[in-house]
């Protein structure tokens, strides 16, 4: 009788350098040593340590494939693959979330590693979507640099605007939610729309 294989989606969440990248791999090793085939994949634009490796900041590395976009990981998709893990997924674009489901309905085990949220504290791209499609989601802390305690925020310390930056410790730290700060413009750019309303009563009256 034919094996049957069934299908997962796993998502590692968590903030900068809270070992998202390292659990991906550590979860790919323990399908390795179960003789399963697996293909790493990472988004093509992430060449802060390696083009074709996933590198975690622990220093830990293996073998990835760089794709240009969501569809070109299932145009590479081997026959014989059973894991498939993602890195830095929420640099890929929307359609990543059918990529995904398509891959679980065949019947491969993904592993998605990639930040929840941006440097403004927003869902970063399609990572709402994923979480909510996955079997599993594992969210991890860093530790924050100011008061030690656990980090779940990624505060910028450039003043770009962008969403995308990337970088390392001279670009990021991780923050706890009470070390954590936005600008005066960022903040106010993420008031609640009854806030501003308010805000806006208040400075006509005087």
């Amino acid at each position: 009788m034919m094996q049957q294989f069934s299908g997962s989606v796993e998502v590692v969440c968590g903030p900068m350098f809270s070992g998202k990248t390292e659990e991906l791999i550590r979860r790919v090793k323990r399908a390795q040593i179960a003789k399963q085939r697996v293909q790493i994949f990472k988004p093509a634009m992430d060449t802060r340590y390696a083009e074709e490796e996933v590198v975690s900041h622990s220093s830990q590395a293996m073998k990835a494939e760089p794709v240009d976009g969501s569809v070109d990981i299932l145009m590479r998709l081997k026959d014989s693959t059973r894991v498939v893990a993602i890195d830095e997924i929420q640099f890929f674009d929307d359609k990543i979330v059918s990529v995904v489901t398509k891959l679980a309905a065949r019947g491969c085990r993904v592993i998605c590693a990639g930040l929840d949220l941006d440097y403004r504290a927003q869902p970063f791209g399609p990572m709402p979507q994923l979480l909510a499609i996955a079997d599993e989601v594992t969210k991890i802390h860093a530790v924050c640099t100011v008061c030690g305690s656990h980090a779940v925020r990624s505060q910028r310390l450039s003043k770009s605007k962008e969403q995308v930056l990337l970088g390392e410790a001279d670009a990021y730290e991780a923050r706890c939610r009470g070390h954590y700060q936005l600008d005066e413009v960022e903040e106010q750019a993420l008031l609640p729309l009854e806030e501003e309303k308010r805000r806006a009563t208040e400075q006509l009256s005087h």
